[in-house]
This record gives C-alpha cells, structure tokens and sequence, in this order.
C-alpha cells in the first residue's frame, strides 16, 4: 500500500532543482563524508521541499502580511495628519 504525499507547496525549475541537487552532494560530500547520487539528492531535496519549505513560505507570508499592515497604518496615519492640518 503507497502512502499518499503531500503536494509540494513549492515547485522549482529543472535548472534550480538540478543546483539544489547539486548543493545537497557537495554539502553531504563536505560536511558528512557521503558520496550521495543524484535520486538520494533528490529524494532529500523533496523531503525538505513537501515538509520543511511550507514552513519558511509560511513565515514568509505571516511577516510579508505584518510588513505590509504596518505599511498602511503608516500611511493612513500620514493621510490623516494631512487632512487635519487642512
């Protein structure tokens, strides 16, 4: 029985999943001594791609959305001194 996998939250071109791949090699290769393949570099780039990567997008957007509220309270706050001073 297959277990069934999340979809990706993100997807990446061929070109930066074929560098992420590589990345990985060289870093387990650095680091840990492992002369890995190119499947186990890419079944560890879908790892963190289907169950860490949503976490980051995630923190992501939480801090793009408090960016951009704080923005606007500027704004408005801008806005309403000028319409005061008028």
């Amino acid at each position: 029985m297959s277990k069934k996998t999340k979809p990706p939250i993100l997807t990446l071109t061929p070109e930066q999943e074929s560098e992420a791949c590589h990345r990985i090699k060289r870093f387990m290769e650095d680091r840990f001594e492992l002369d890995l393949g190119s499947f186990e570099a890419a079944e560890i780039l879908e790892v963190f791609t289907r169950e860490i990567a949503p976490h980051y997008y995630n923190r992501a957007i939480f801090d793009v959305q408090t960016h951009l509220k704080e923005r606007f309270e500027s704004i408005e706050s801008d806005l309403w001194a000028l319409e005061k001073s008028s």
